[in-house]
């Protein structure tokens, strides 16, 4: 893939996450008036609720991870934020530890990253994200690991990219714009521990 298929290809993940993320909000305000005029409170609402905000979610974290980067930085307080909707009740836990504006291209690669730690780690885990300099780190601890090594294998170039199923296209994407920030994923694998550099 190009340079220019890269960018097409992040400008069009932005556009969906863009155009969703209206529909979800309106939805999110039609439950929060139900809710003052007394008519929230059954279950269904409640799992109505809580399905929308982890579609807000997800989306909020597709746009960065799959959209176009531009030159914008990103705060910690919004990147917390992000991270905390997408994994609240779930056996993942994610800490973001940078606590100064990043660069959105940056974060971008380490929201891959998430995606890809987070396919290693079907049974939670604790993911931890720091960032010394231009060097980041995402290091995962679990009890069980599952890995797949045909996939693994395409974040450091040794892997087929077109046996990849859509589920594992974080695999393909992050070394690619790795390299167009002039950068190398280097990867460590053990039984309990699993790292992720850039």
């Amino acid at each position: 893939m190009s340079n220019e298929d890269i960018t097409i290809a992040g400008l069009i993940g932005s556009r969906i996450c863009h155009d969703l993320i209206s529909p979800i909000g309106a939805i999110t305000n039609g439950l929060e008036l139900l809710e003052m005029s007394g008519e929230a409170g059954s279950p269904e609402m409640t799992l109505i609720g809580q399905s929308v905000g982890n579609a807000s979610a997800r989306i909020r974290f597709f746009r960065i991870a799959f959209g176009a980067a531009g030159d914008q930085m990103v705060g910690a307080a919004e990147v917390s934020s992000i991270l905390r909707d997408l994994y609240a009740g779930s056996r993942l836990e994610v800490d973001w530890t940078p606590a100064e504006p990043k660069p959105r291209a940056a974060v971008r690669l380490a929201f891959l990253g998430i995606l890809c730690l987070e396919n290693a780690m079907p049974f939670g885990g604790r993911l931890s994200i720091s960032c010394t300099g231009a060097d980041w780190s995402l290091n995962g601890v679990a009890d069980r690991l599952n890995i797949d090594d045909s996939i693994w294998d395409v974040l450091e170039g040794g892997g087929a990219q077109a046996s990849l199923q859509p589920s594992h296209v974080q695999f393909a994407l992050l070394p690619m714009i790795a390299a167009q920030d002039g950068r190398k994923i280097i990867t460590h694998i053990e039984t309990t521990q699993i790292s992720l550099g850039f």
